[in-house]
């Protein structure tokens, strides 16, 4: 059990690794409700240490625009190491995938 979410969890970091290398992101809270309210966002991943009134506000805003949430399993240091950051990212916004062949598919539809 362990060992498949140990892979899982790196699975996700490599695929993180690309969109950071070939994809668009913006890092933040801010720039992720921009990117919502706009409609240019395709995916958000959100750390699981985010306070739980960002999370469900974002996600409020991810379901009015169509966009999917990832809920990542670490926290926001993590997360920003995993994009190659020397600093804490609390959630992210996918804009183009780049070369990844992450699916940017909302659970709910």
């Amino acid at each position: 059990m362990v060992k498949k979410q140990k892979k899982a969890q790196e699975s996700i970091n490599s695929r993180l690794a690309l969109i950071m290398k070939s994809g668009k992101v913006d890092l933040g809270y801010r720039s992720a409700l921009k990117n919502l309210r706009k409609t240019k966002a395709k995916l958000i991943i959100v750390a699981n240490n985010c306070p739980a009134l960002r999370r469900s506000e974002i996600e409020y805003y991810a379901l009015l625009s169509g966009a999917g949430v990832h809920h990542y399993n670490g926290s926001n240091i993590d997360l920003g190491t995993a994009c190659g950051k020397y600093f804490r990212v609390s959630m992210l916004t996918v804009t183009d995938a780049g070369d990844s062949d992450i699916n940017f598919s909302v659970p709910g539809q």
